[in-house]
C-alpha cells in the first residue's frame, strides 16, 4: 500500500525548479540592508565635507548594490546546479566561484567609484594597496552570500533525501504489512473450509451452502475494499461483520457478539484484518468447546492519545494457550502492529476473574484526517 503525504515542504518548487520566495526575500532584504549600512557608515559621515557630492555618492552606491545583487543571483544559480554533486566538490566549486565573482565585483565597484564619484576613467590611478583593500571587502561579501545560499540549498537537498528515505521506509513497512495480511486469508480460509466440510459431513448442506456464499461475499468485499495493509476502524468493523455472518451460520444461536465501538474512534488507523484473527481465536476457544451460548465482545475507547481495543469472551480461559501465542493469528497481529507502529504498541492477554479471556491492544491514536492519508480511502 502506498501512503501519500500532503508534502508540507514542496522542495522542488522551492529550490530546484525556480528560486523560491525565501531566496527573493533574503536577496532583496539583504542588499537593501547592505546599501543602508554603506550609506550610514561611509557616505553619511562625509556630508559635511564641502567637496562631497551627495548625488554622485548615492548613484555610485546604487550601481554598487545592483551589481552585487546581480552577481549574487548568478552565484545562487550556480550553486543550485552544483549542489547535486558530492559535498566536497560542491564546496570547492561554490567558494571558487565566490572568489571569481568577488574579484569581478571589486573591479566593477572600484571602476564605478573612479568614474562616477571622481569623473575619471575606470582604469586610472589604481594602486595595489587600494585595490587590495577593496578586494577583501568584496570577497567577504560574496563569501557571505555563498555561505548563506549553500546552507539554504544543501539543507533543502538533505530534506529532499530525508523525505525520499521516509517514503522508502514507509513502502518497506507497507510491503511487510501487506505480506502479513496475505498470510491471514489462507489461514482463515482453511479454517472456514474445514468448518464447511464438517457441515457437509453432518449432512447440513443448507448451512454449508449458506456459509460458502458468505465466504465468497467476504473475500469479494476484502478484495474490493480492504486489500490495503492499513485501514480504518469503520472499515475493519464492516469486514468483521461479514466474517461474523459466516460464523453465525456455523454456530447459530450459540454465538452472541456484542460490538461497542464509539463514533469517535471509527476514523482510527489500524492494520487491516486486525480484529478478525482475535475474534476467530475467541470463538475457537469459547464457542467451539461448549454447547451453551457464548458471548464475544469487541470494544474500543480512547485513553489520552492511545486507542485501546479489547476482545472479551466468557469462555473458560485459555490457560497454557496464552503462553504459546495462540497460533498464527496472534503472532501475525503482533508483527503487523510492530510494523505499523514501530514497536509503539502493547498486547495484554489475561484471564477474567469471572471466566473467559480479554485480549487488550494499545496503539497510538492516529486518524485519516491527519497529513498522512490512506490510498484505500
Amino acid at each position: 500500500m502506498a501512503v501519500h503525504t500532503d508534502n508540507p515542504l514542496d522542495i522542488e518548487s522551492f529550490a530546484f525548479s525556480k528560486p523560491g520566495h525565501q531566496f527573493w526575500t533574503l536577496q532583496i532584504g539583504g542588499w537593501l540592508g547592505y546599501a543602508l549600512i554603506v550609506y550610514f557608515a561611509i557616505i553619511h559621515p562625509q556630508t559635511s565635507d564641502p567637496a562631497f557630492s551627495f548625488v554622485r555618492q548615492v548613484l555610485n552606491l546604487a550601481v554598487e548594490t545592483l551589481v552585487g545583487f546581480s552577481l549574487s543571483y548568478i552565484q545562487w544559480r550556480f550553486i543550485r546546479r552544483v549542489v547535486q554533486f558530492p559535498l566536497r566538490v560542491t564546496l570547492a566549486l561554490s567558494f571558487l566561484s565566490a572568489a571569481v565573482l568577488g574579484f569581478i565585483y571589486n573591479v566593477i565597484k572600484l571602476g564605478s567609484y573612479k568614474v562616477i564619484v571622481f569623473g575619471q576613467h575606470w582604469y586610472e590611478a589604481w594602486s595595489m594597496l587600494e585595490f587590495g583593500g577593496w578586494l577583501l571587502f568584496s570577497l567577504a561579501t560574496m563569501l557571505v552570500w555563498t555561505s548563506i545560499f549553500f546552507i539554504m540549498l544543501y539543507n533543502t537537498k538533505l530534506q529532499k533525501e530525508h523525505a525520499m528515505l521516509l517514503r522508502a521506509q514507509t513502502a518497506a513497512k507497507d510491503a511487510q504489512l501487506q505480506m502479513l495480511t496475505y498470510q491471514l486469508n489462507p489461514h482463515f480460509m482453511f479454517n472456514t473450509m474445514n468448518a464447511i466440510s464438517t457441515l457437509i459431513f453432518k449432512h447440513e448442506n443448507d448451512k454449508a451452502n449458506e456459509m460458502l456464499d458468505k465466504l465468497c461475499e467476504f473475500f469479494r468485499y476484502s478484495l474490493d475494499k480492504n486489500t490495503k495493509a492499513r485501514t480504518t476502524m469503520l472499515k475493519e468493523i464492516n469486514v468483521l461483520d461479514l466474517y461474523l455472518s459466516i460464523e453465525k451460520v456455523r454456530f447459530s444461536e450459540r454465538l452472541n457478539v456484542e460490538i461497542d465501538i464509539p463514533e469517535s474512534v471509527l476514523s482510527a488507523k489500524i492494520p487491516s484484518m486486525l480484529l478478525q484473527p482475535l475474534v476467530e481465536n475467541a470463538i475457537k476457544y469459547t464457542v467451539e468447546p461448549r454447547k451453551e451460548k457464548a458471548t464475544v465482545k469487541i470494544t474500543a475507547q480512547l485513553d489520552a492519545s492511545r486507542l485501546i481495543i479489547r476482545v472479551i469472551d466468557d469462555g473458560h480461559g485459555m490457560g497454557d494457550k496464552v503462553s504459546s501465542g495462540l497460533g498464527i493469528g496472534l503472532n501475525n497481529t503482533r508483527l503487523r502492529l510492530d510494523a505499523m507502529f514501530n514497536g509503539d504498541y502493547s498486547i495484554d492477554i489475561k484471564t477474567n476473574s469471572a471466566g473467559g479471556t480479554t485480549v487488550e491492544i494499545s496503539v497510538p491514536f492516529e486518524t485519516v484526517t491527519s497529513n498522512t492519508t490512506l490510498s484505500n480511502d
